[in-house]
């Protein structure tokens, strides 16, 4: 497993007590996390868990046996009235899961490079899924979506049901991605807004796995 710090927080001319560094730790996730925040992610392999190692916003889970898997992903559609979107619709897919609302100034920012990336890695057995959380206006959700011509599906979660499936996934982490490698197990989590330079090299590389052995 690697994980990799996105920020650090800027040196002080004094030494910090241990109250000031958690204090200063705790600013920094607040920064890096998006619209809000919350903890980070560790898993072992089995079902995978959240843990606190330090306020990083980028982990990535390798070798593979080092993944672990999540429970059912699945809701109501935002967009098709009386639909259910699920996680197992993409079997042997990579899947990236990303959390966002409309009323979140980075995941309005982020969704162009979210469609582009999307866009461009499809071909290679890539699905992207949305969960909508805190939208409890799906009018106003559904008309951003099509203004911005988003073309994967969303599951509609105001009251972060779907996220439940995620353990001690951090819901306040507004936004954030996971993406599931083709045996639907985390091989890597953002905790932040992403751009599509930072995003399209890790699905590829992850669409470029070889599948495990049955």
């Amino acid at each position: 497993m690697t994980i990799r710090a996105a920020a650090r927080p800027r040196r002080l001319r004094r030494r910090p007590t241990a109250a000031a560094a958690a204090t200063m730790l705790a600013a920094a996730v607040l920064v890096l996390a998006g619209c809000s925040t919350g903890s980070d992610a560790v898993a072992q392999g089995g079902s995978f868990q959240f843990v606190s190692p330090g306020g990083q916003t980028e982990i990535f889970y390798d070798p593979p046996s080092a993944r672990g898997t999540i429970g059912d992903i699945s809701g109501p559609s935002l967009m098709e009235d009386d639909a259910t979107i699920s996680l197992d619709d993409y079997a042997g897919k990579v899947v990236v899961l990303n959390v966002w609302g409309q009323w979140c100034g980075p995941c309005r920012a982020e969704v162009p490079a979210l469609e582009s990336v999307y866009e461009a890695t499809r071909d290679q057995g890539v699905q992207f899924l949305g969960i909508d959380v805190r939208d409890y206006n799906k009018d106003k959700a559904q008309h951003f979506f099509r203004t911005n011509e988003v073309s994967y599906p969303s599951i509609y979660d105001p009251p972060m049901r779907t996220l439940g499936a995620l353990g001690n996934f951090p819901a306040n982490v507004v936004p954030s991605t996971l993406i599931l490698d083709r045996g639907h197990r985390v091989a890597a989590v953002f905790l932040k807004a992403l751009t599509a330079e930072e995003l399209q090299p890790v699905v590829e590389r992850i669409a470029a796995e070889q599948p495990a052995a049955p």
